[in-house]
C-alpha cells in the first residue's frame, strides 16, 4: 500500500503547476514528515478539480479512519492553497492559529489551518500539530 501511495503522490507533485510551486515544497515536507512517522498509514485521495488529501492513520488508532488531513485545495489551479485539519481533541492550538470547525471533521469539531503562503513558522507549527495528532492517535 505504501508503494502505491508513493507512486500516486509522485504522479501528483509531477503535475504539480509551476504557478503554485511556493506551496509545493511544504506539501513534500508535509508528506515526507508523515511517512517518515512510526506506525502511521497514508491515504493518497485525488479529486481532480476539488481537492488532493494525504490522510494519516496511526495503526493503533481505533474509533476514527485518520488523525490529520492535508489538503491541496484545487478548485483553481493557479492558486493552489492548502488546509490541514484535525480532530479538535487530538491537539492543541496554543498560538490560536486554527479555525475551529464544528462538526466539519467526519461530524466532529476539527481545528483547520489555512496555508496560502511560503511561511515557514506557520508551517512548522503544523509539523508540530500533526506529530501531535500521531501522538493522540498511537495513545
Amino acid at each position: 500500500m505504501a508503494a502505491v501511495v508513493e507512486q500516486e503522490v509522485k504522479a501528483f507533485l509531477d503535475g504539480w503547476p509551476a504557478e503554485a510551486e511556493s506551496l509545493r515544497g511544504w506539501f513534500v515536507r508535509f508528506y515526507e514528515e508523515l511517512r517518515a512517522m512510526a506506525g502511521v498509514q497514508l491515504q493518497f485521495v485525488a479529486r481532480p478539480g476539488v481537492s488532493y488529501s494525504l490522510r494519516p492513520r496511526h495503526l493503533r488508532q481505533s474509533g476514527r479512519q485518520l488523525f490529520a488531513i492535508v489538503d491541496v485545495i484545487d478548485d483553481d489551479p493557479a492558486a493552489r492553497w492548502l488546509s490541514i485539519c484535525f480532530y479538535g481533541d487530538m491537539i492543541t492550538d496554543p498560538e490560536g492559529r486554527g479555525e475551529l470547525i464544528p462538526g466539519g471533521l467526519g461530524g466532529e469539531d476539527g481545528y483547520c489551518f489555512d496555508f496560502s503562503e511560503e511561511e515557514a513558522a506557520l508551517g512548522n507549527y503544523l509539523l508540530a500539530r500533526l506529530a501531535e495528532a500521531a501522538a493522540s492517535a498511537a495513545a
